[in-house]
């Protein structure tokens, strides 16, 4: 009750600076509401390779991705924060631009009456969808009205969608109650990384430099989904112990890619030199994809841009039967995932053991989720977006 009132609050000042705001001209801006930032980032430098003589405008929230400096071509303020001055310049920026762009849900825009003119781009997060979000999550049952409409209306406020597949834009359809119209085939920006060359050989070429170790080294990542629970739990799923016995002698490397948040006894990369590396801290995971042989996860969105890599994954769902309960996915798990499901670690070392892999499943899960994001969706966006821009 406490934070639905200030939620409520919050959004009745927005609404009336928003007004104010309002009243000054618009102008050939494009603002980015950022709490990921990969694919809004792409946007912004295809932007400039286009030379869109627009200004642009960046409102990170603390956990963005989006590593910017105000350099005077790109604005960049704190979004989010309890800085009044980023505050009010945030709602100016919002209230006379003619493009906004956004990678998450935002209250805001069930407070921001913009003009009739004005582009309204989400620019999702995820490539695909395993488990359920939006109007489809479970817990929206246990939410207030009051929420539930304000949901509906910052769903609203998408203008447009841009999606990588047919499946995610009937995915977006329910999640969001969006009309086709508002779906976009452009592909996913993020996803260009995979099939710029020369940018992955640069990547790859830091990350040996910085880990040279990592070389002629299989390499395994973990990377799962975050639970609620991983919070107080100081314990990790996954049996770094039992790995390490079975794996170390065999030539590989465990990595780790978890919530910052997560602390657990097992992360000590002491107690298992030359193994473990816990690389929660690395910014980009789409990086650390380029070294990886075998990906682990569980109902994370990542293996939707590894499968462009066609290398294979296990999906380690120890708590699947919660997990569905708790959260719903979208297709039966268990035969639509492409690769291995297992719910021990002692699985886990059985199938990297057995080393047998239907690469044709992940070719054909890319495929599915990745129709459209072909190494030009940065590209497709922008021209659809600034198709008026004379």
């Amino acid at each position: 009750m406490a934070r639905e009132a200030a939620i409520s609050l919050y959004l009745l000042v927005f609404r009336i600076l928003f007004l104010i705001f309002r009243c000054f001209p618009l102008q050939k801006k494009a603002v980015f509401v950022s709490s990921f930032g990969d694919n809004c980032l792409y946007v912004l430098h295809e932007m400039k390779a286009q030379k869109i003589p627009y200004k642009t405008v960046f409102l990170n929230t603390k956990n963005s991705r989006a590593d910017l400096k105000d350099d005077g071509n790109t604005i960049v303020f704190n979004y989010g924060s309890k800085n009044i001055a980023h505050f009010f310049a945030s709602i100016y920026h919002l209230a006379t631009s003619s493009i906004i762009i956004v990678d998450n849900y935002f209250a805001f825009l069930s407070a921001a009456s913009f003009r009739p003119q004005v582009k309204r781009v989400q620019v999702w997060h995820a490539a695909g969808a395993i488990k359920q979000f939006g109007l489809k999550d479970p817990s929206i049952k246990d939410r207030s009205r009051r929420a539930r409409d304000r949901f509906k209306q910052v769903y609203k406020e998408f203008q447009y969608i841009p999606v990588g597949s047919e499946i995610m834009a009937d995915i977006f359809k329910e999640s969001f109650g969006s009309p086709d119209s508002s779906l976009i085939r452009t592909g996913v920006p993020r996803t260009d990384f995979f099939y710029n060359e020369i940018e992955k050989t640069a990547v790859i070429q830091n990350l040996y430099r910085e880990y040279p170790e990592f070389q002629g080294k299989r390499v395994i990542l973990y990377a799962p989904t975050y639970r609620d629970s991983d919070l107080t739990s100081r314990k990790l799923a996954l049996d770094v112990r039992q790995m390490h016995e079975a794996l170390a002698d065999q030539g590989c490397v465990l990595l780790l890619k978890l919530h910052p948040a997560v602390i657990a006894a097992e992360l000590d990369e002491q107690s298992y030199p030359g193994f473990l590396y816990n690389l929660s801290g690395h910014r980009d995971i789409n990086e650390l994809l380029l070294i990886t042989d075998l990906l682990i996860s569980d109902y994370s969105s990542i293996p939707f841009e590894y499968s462009i890599l066609g290398k294979p994954m296990i999906f380690y769902s120890y708590d699947l039967e919660d997990y569905t309960k708790e959260r719903g996915f979208w297709e039966d798990y268990q035969t639509s995932m492409p690769g291995p499901i297992v719910s021990s670690t002692a699985e886990i070392i059985e199938v990297i053991n057995q080393n047998s892999w239907d690469l044709a499943k992940i070719i054909e899960y890319k495929e599915k989720w990745n129709t459209y994001s072909r190494g030009n969706s940065s590209r497709n966006l922008v021209e659809f977006l600034f198709k008026d821009r004379d």
